[in-house]
């Protein structure tokens, strides 16, 4: 149970998270090209998907659905990525779905003996990492976090295990 966060205080619904979990989900970032990235266009992430159910789809027509050998490598480097990768996930989602009320201003993450308080616009942006090098954070986690600009990408927030919107 140490690796639950909770989001509570002034939301209207209090959401428990098991980062354990993200790493089956789609929204996962990539950590270690994130930063670097050219962050000029934003993202459509809708747009992204369109494409590869696209791209999917079209290969399942011509192909049919015996797969070639460069498909099973695909998967065979796609399974290696996740097994020694480190990834994060953006919170925005999250505080969407705890409905913070209209009162909130603040959100803080609170790790061990320290606090990171941040106004709501900016915590929607946040990244919460939660593997690093294909392993889940156990020592200083279960979660550190990011700003999305990556200004404190060498000294991030850890030790989160609780989220209370104020």
């Amino acid at each position: 149970m140490e690796n639950i966060i909770r989001i509570e205080g002034k939301v209207n619904f209090s959401i428990t998270l098991d980062p354990g979990v993200w790493i089956f989900d789609d929204r996962r970032i990539d950590l270690d090209t994130y930063f670097i990235e050219d962050k000029r266009e934003k993202r459509d992430e809708l747009e992204e998907y369109t494409k590869e159910v696209s791209k999917h789809w079209e290969r399942e027509i011509r192909e049919g659905a015996i797969h070639p050998p460069t498909l099973k490598s695909e998967r065979r480097f796609e399974k290696q990525k996740l097994l020694n990768g480190t990834f994060g996930i953006k919170f925005g989602p999250f505080l969407h779905n705890a409905e913070p009320q209209p009162a909130s201003t603040k959100v803080v993450f609170v790790g061990e003996g320290n606090e990171l308080e941040v106004d709501i616009p900016t915590a929607q942006e946040m990244i919460l990492a939660f593997s690093k090098n294909g392993k889940p954070l156990k020592e200083d986690g279960p979660v550190h976090v990011y700003f999305e600009d990556g200004s404190n990408q060498d000294k991030p927030f850890t030790n989160v295990h609780r989220i209370i919107v104020k």
